[in-house]
Formats: C-alpha cells, structure tokens, sequence
C-alpha cells in the first residue's frame, strides 16, 4: 500500500506549533534586550524555555499518535513572505511525523543540556549571554525542522550557523576560539553556497520552493537535472554535518564550552545534514548518482571519523571524531535510499541521547579535573566520579552497540541495510564498527581505569546535582531509546519520507548471521584495546613521538587542514592577488593612463589661454597672415 502525506490545516494544539519556535526565540531576544538586568534569573528562564518548547511537541504528538497514518501532515502558513512575479513564498510551518521526531529531540535533549550548565557555567561572568545564545541556537534549529519550505528552511539554517559561531567562539578572548569560530563560520558558508543555488534551481524548476511543490514535480525532472540538484544539497548538507571533505571545522569546535558540543553534537547543527538528505527524499528518488555518491561520502566519513577518534588524546576530541563517523552511519543509511531512511533517522535520535550522555560526561570530568581535557591526565576517575562513571558506561555501551542498548538497534541496522545495499560498503561499515569499539574503550580505560595520572593540584571530584541528574537522564535515554523505537519507527516515518512499503525494523532480540558478525567486530575491537591500554600497561602522561603514518595523520586530523591550505587556501590567495594586480595595474592603470594623457593636453592647451589681450592679438593677426598666404597661393597656383 503506497501511503500518501495529505496536508492538513492545523487546527487545535497545532495551531500552537509556532510556539515551539518562538519562545525560546523571545527568551533569547529578552535575555540580550536586558543585559545585565536579567543576569540573576536570565538562566532560569533560560532552561524554563526550551522545557515549554518539549511540552508543546509532546502534546502534538500525542495528538498525531491520534490520527490516521496518511493524516499526520499538519501545515500552519503563517503569512505571505514573499511576492514576485508567479513567485510566491510564505512563512508557515509543517509538523509532520519526521519534523515532530526532531522537534521532541531538540526540545527533551536541548532542555536537559540547559539544565546542566546551569552548574556548568555557574561561575561565567557572561553566563546570561551565553543561555541568550543556547536558546537562540534550539530556536533556529526548530525552525530549520519545522519549516515547509526550503527558503524558512534555509532560515533557519543560517540561525544555526550563526548560533555555533557565538557559541563556539564563546570565550572569544582565547585565540583558539575565536579562530575556531571563523572556522566553522566559513566552511559552512561554502555549503550554504550549494544550498543558495540550489533554491535558485527549484525555483527554475519547479517556480516554488514548497516542500510539497518540489516533491510533486520531482518526477518530472531529467536524471542530470536530479543530479545536479541532489550533489548542491549533498554539499550544504557535507558543511552542517561535517561530512568529507568539509568536516575540518568539527573538531576546532570543541574550544567552546562542552554544553556547547553536547548540543552541536546531539541536537543541532550536525544532524541538519541528514535531516535536509532525508527530507528532500522525492529529489534523491530520481537520482541514483547523487544517492551513490551520499552514500560514498557517508561511508568514507564513518571511517575518517573513526580514524581521528583513535588517534586524539583531548577527550572532546575523540568524541567529535565519533560525531563524524556517526553522521557517516546516518548518512550512508539516507543515501541507500527509501530502504535506509528510517535507519537513517532512528541511529540520530539514539545518537543525539547517548552522544548528549557522553558530551555532557566529559564536560562532568573536565569539571573534576580543572579543565583539564587531556585523557593521559586521568586514571581511576570511576572512584571519584561514580555518577559520571556509571552513566558515561552506558552511553559508551550503547555507541558500541552492546546487546539490548539504542546501538545495537539503530547503528546494526544501517550495516546490515548496507551490506544489502553493497557489500563493499556493508564491510566498511561493520570495520568502522569494530574500530568504534576500539577507540571507545580506550577512552572508557584511560578516563576512568588504571593507574592515577593526575596533574600536581588536581583533586577530582563528583559534579553537583544540577549536572548529575541531567547524565542519569540522558543515560536512560541511551539505554531505552532503541528499544523504544525499534519495530515502530519505519512505520511512522514511512508516508513522510516517501516510503511505499514501510520498513520493518526487529523486535527485541534478533539473531543472523551478519548481527553475530558485527558482534563478533565490537568484541575484538574492545579485546584489542584492553590488551593495549588495559591492566599492567602503562600510560605515559605525555603523548609519545610515533612514527607511524596512520597515527600522525589521525593526530593532524587526516591533514583536512593542510589540504584546504593546499588546495583552497593558498590558490586562492593567489588568486585574489592576481585579481587584485589586474585591477591595479590593468583596470586602474587604464584608467589613469586616459587620464593622464587629457591632463597633459589640457595643460599645454591651457597654455594657449594666457589671458593678456596682447597675445590673442598677436594671435589674431598670425592667424590672418597665414589665412592669406593660404589664399595668395591658391589664387597663383
């Protein structure tokens, strides 16, 4: 049975879904609006915001749950945005059964983040501006999803980019930051140049950039057409989801405050990418090279991501890498096509619970050791740290996909969907399995087993209330959530991702040859790092010189960075220059030479205006004197 998304006007709760949007929006607009008036109570209202936000969409999908299957399209228009010419584009939004998955993530995950910085950042002096900016970013990134149009869409992209900037480069006053920032500033701009031009091309096909405009006339296109479009969203969905080869900007990211890369990580910005691939479903459909090619870059990001996280000793770091090679698993699952999709987006949620766990984890450590990020400075943090311990473990658990856990369910899923799919990257994919056990439980032994290695002054110490409880939810979360939606996810997505058949995920135990393979991949990866990092080894405090090429290129990030400068970089500065010497030497000097030549003929013609009567005088009569020679000798000749 084909199932068919009919839009519905909302009526009702849903009449309420700008809302969701504008009160954390309000919040952030009030926050900077007051200043220093609202510092004492401006991170109450804060958190309170992206909570009313979470009750909304719980009751609009409550009320969805109540509604036939082909019925759950709710459009709310706005206003009338834009008029030109048979270009009409309004602001209005779509609660759906994919944009209420997002809505619930970002407001439940988004909520508890603003919980635990409420202790996190206790002591910032700028702590009223930096809640200003966390709800700013939850408010674009809701509009991002709730939008049904690619122009509010797009909106609501940009608000994304601009939160993380503020909030990356946060502590602007450390150097790293603030080139951080600009970092992750400019190589999403690079993206939003593919997504610009892409609007620009449905609006040349289609003449509306309505979601269900482009999804109706989709079909209609020509499989280059398709192409072309799909590869311009593919590369606005690389920069946001720091997918090769524009991911260098993710790791640089981590200068801002960890609340900050919890959020980044789990509920925004990173997941915008495979939010847009997913949602633009109708465009990929008519395009198997543009699919091909989402799947390649999803496959080769899972195992740069996994690469980098092997290599790092910032835990932050490692946990960024994880973020890449994550996205990667969802990404190769959306460019399978109707087949992944659900996967695709059942693998973010469970992500965004235990990446947020893990996230917020490190930031509980970094709070016990002075901010001190460097994991050979651990050891032993279990004993002093029991709560961070016990609810990192079972994030940890879940990343690896340990039986019973959200991973076991969502991340094996995408491997055995793309060993289908193509055997090549099915391998590659159940490898970066294994290699994600392994830089896992190297993290889990050098943070919290073994030996002390604690810095002179350093007294760890467990975190207070206000961030503990925020990892005892996340943790259940990270426990529950595959099981939760594992069997009812494919279902529910299926008439908003254009799915005929829906797919079938497994109930609560399921037991084949490939799932006992990719077991059988964690184990050894988790065998492999206890036998190197594990009892009776020992963990130098300071990184040791390698000389292997596998480890320098992960601790230089794959050279993402040198590469830019290679390829990008320098080319362009010669570029500029060259343009710049055109200009100076080609269109000024052209310029100037004109001129310059009228310049010194007006000054010798100036020459000629004396203004002495005797000299136009003697002007007068040479110039009659040669008059009449002239004539003299035309009469004689």
């Amino acid at each position: 049975m084909h199932l068919l998304e009919v839009a519905t006007p909302a009526t009702g709760v849903f009449s309420l879904s700008w809302l969701v949007i504008a009160i954390p929006g309000l919040a952030a607009a009030l926050l900077l609006a007051l200043g220093k008036l609202s510092d004492a109570w401006g991170h109450i209202l804060a958190a309170l915001a992206p909570i009313a936000s979470f009750v909304i969409a719980l009751l609009m999908f409550v009320q969805l749950l109540g509604q036939n299957a082909d019925q759950r399209s709710i459009q709310q228009t706005l206003y009338e945005w834009i008029q030109v010419g048979n270009w009409h584009i309004t602001a209005g939004l779509q609660v759906d059964q994919l944009s209420i998955v997002f809505m619930l993530l970002i407001t439940s995950v988004g909520s508890l983040i603003h919980i635990y910085s409420i202790g996190y950042m206790a002591h910032d002096p700028n702590r009223r501006r930096f809640f200003a900016y966390l709800n700013l970013f939850v408010a674009a990134m809701l509009l991002l999803v709730m939008a049904d149009n690619y122009f509010a869409l797009f909106v609501g992209w940009e608000g994304v980019g601009l939160a993380s900037y503020l909030l990356i480069g946060f502590w602007q006053e450390r150097p790293t930051a603030a080139t951080a920032a600009k970092k992750a500033f400019i190589v999403n701009r690079v993206g939003d140049m593919g997504m610009s031009i892409a609007m620009g091309f449905m609006l040349y096909m289609f003449g509306s950039l309505q979601f269900s405009d482009v999804n109706a006339g989709a079909p209609q296109m020509s499989s280059a057409q398709a192409t072309i479009l799909g590869l311009l969203l593919l590369l606005g969905a690389c920069a946001k989801s720091a997918q090769v080869p524009l991911q260098s900007w993710l790791l640089d990211a981590m200068e801002g405050p960890t609340p900050v890369s919890a959020l980044i990580h789990a509920a925004t910005m990173v997941t915008a990418g495979v939010y847009l691939v997913v949602r633009s479903h109708a465009i990929f459909a008519q395009t198997e090279i543009a699919a091909l090619i989402v799947a390649i870059v999803g496959t080769v990001t899972l195992l740069f991501g996994a690469w980098i996280g092997c290599a790092k000793d910032d835990i932050k770091k490692v946990l960024a890498g994880s973020t890449m090679s994550q996205i990667g698993y969802m990404m190769l699952a959306a460019g399978i096509g109707p087949a992944g999709y659900a996967f695709a987006i059942f693998h973010l949620v469970t992500h965004g619970w235990f990446k947020a766990n893990m996230f917020l984890g490190a930031g509980s450590v970094m709070h016990g050791m002075n901010d001190d990020v460097d994991m050979r400075h651990y050891g032993a943090l279990r004993k002093f740290m029991p709560i961070t311990f016990v609810t990192f473990g079972i994030g940890y658990l879940a990343i690896i996909g340990f039986p019973f856990l959200s991973g076991y369910y969502s991340k094996d899923h995408i491997i055995e969907a793309a060993w289908e799919h193509n055997k090549i990257m099915g391998a590659l994919a159940l490898i970066g399995a294994g290699v994600t056990a392994f830089y896992m439980t190297r993290l889990m032994i050098m943070t919290y087993f073994g030996a002390k290695r604690h810095q002179q002054g350093v007294h760890p110490h467990e975190s207070p209330l206000i961030m503990t409880i925020p990892l005892i939810l996340l943790a259940i979360g990270s426990a529950v959530a595959g099981v939760a939606l594992n069997g009812w996810i494919g279902n529910w997505l299926a008439p908003a991702v254009g799915v005929q058949t829906p797919v079938h995920t497994t109930g609560l135990l399921y037991i084949n040859l490939l799932g006992v393979i990719t077991l059988a991949a964690v184990a050894v990866g988790v065998v492999i790092a206890i036998l190197i990092f594990g009892r009776g080894k020992e963990i130098p405090v300071e990184q040791p010189v390698s000389r292997s090429p596998f480890t320098l290129a992960g601790r230089n990030d794959l050279y993402g960075d040198a590469f830019n400068e290679a390829v990008f970089m320098r080319p362009g500065i010669g570029l500029v220059a060259g343009v710049t010497k055109t200009d100076t030497g080609g269109v000024d000097g052209t310029v100037m030479g004109v001129s310059g030549i009228i310049a010194g003929l007006s000054a010798r013609l100036r020459r000629w205006q004396s203004g002495f009567v005797r000299s136009y005088a003697l002007t007068m009569i040479a110039g009659a004197f040669v008059i009449g020679c002239v004539l003299v000798l035309g009469r004689l000749g």
